[in-house]
């Protein structure tokens, strides 16, 4: 039970040093993107990706706002990886989805880009293009949150507790922060299918 006990240990660690008021400061980001017509693009590489998809169900569904992720295309991901480069595949997909100043851009990342170490460029670059139009930037990120965390107009972190277990915690806290977020009464607007069934025979 070694590992398990570690894990679970280190995840409640998380929990209690999670930063209350860059979440806060995030509903009230999410909240003003949707009153004023924004979109919200969600942005993931490796198991992040899969993050985002899942996100964009959520913020679409059960918080109303019209959101997007790059990644669940292929078709066009690849060919713009084949045909311009992995660096550019989001700031060029941002602006072929014409980003605005109402916009929001969400970054799921471990690393949160760092262009130095040639980590997560495409992240990088995606941010630089959203900040040049006037779109809003937030992040979820571990670490220390590379170029996300500095720029980013709201970026929580998951606080790293163990070298060994950056990757797994960081990526399994942005689905704990999406959902905190989402089911936030200023966020969601649509019931969820369990809680709308509470006193019935399921």
């Amino acid at each position: 039970m070694g590992h398990t006990e570690t894990y679970l240990g280190e995840a409640a660690q998380i929990i209690a040093k999670l930063d209350r008021q860059a979440i806060g400061r995030m509903v009230d980001l999410l909240v003003q993107t949707r009153t004023q017509g924004g979109r919200l693009f969600v942005l993931g590489v490796g198991g992040s990706a899969g993050n985002a998809s899942h996100a964009v169900n959520d913020f679409r569904k059960i918080a109303g706002i019209e959101t997007y992720a790059p990644t669940d295309n292929v078709s066009e991901l690849t060919a713009r990886v084949n045909d311009e480069g992995w660096e550019t595949v989001f700031a060029a997909w941002l602006a072929g989805s014409r980003l605005n100043a109402q916009d929001l851009v969400m970054v799921l990342s471990v690393g949160g880009g760092n262009r130095e170490l040639n980590i997560s460029t495409n992240l990088v670059a995606a941010i630089e293009y959203a900040k040049k139009i006037g779109a809003k930037v937030c992040g979820i990120v571990g670490r220390d949150g590379g170029y996300t965390a500095k720029v980013a107009d709201v970026c929580v972190i998951v606080p790293t507790i163990s070298a060994q277990s950056v990757t797994p915690l960081a990526e399994s806290f942005q689905a704990v922060i999406w959902h905190l977020l989402v089911s936030h009464p200023a966020v969601q607007v649509q019931p969820m299918k369990w809680e709308s069934t509470t006193g019935r025979q399921a």
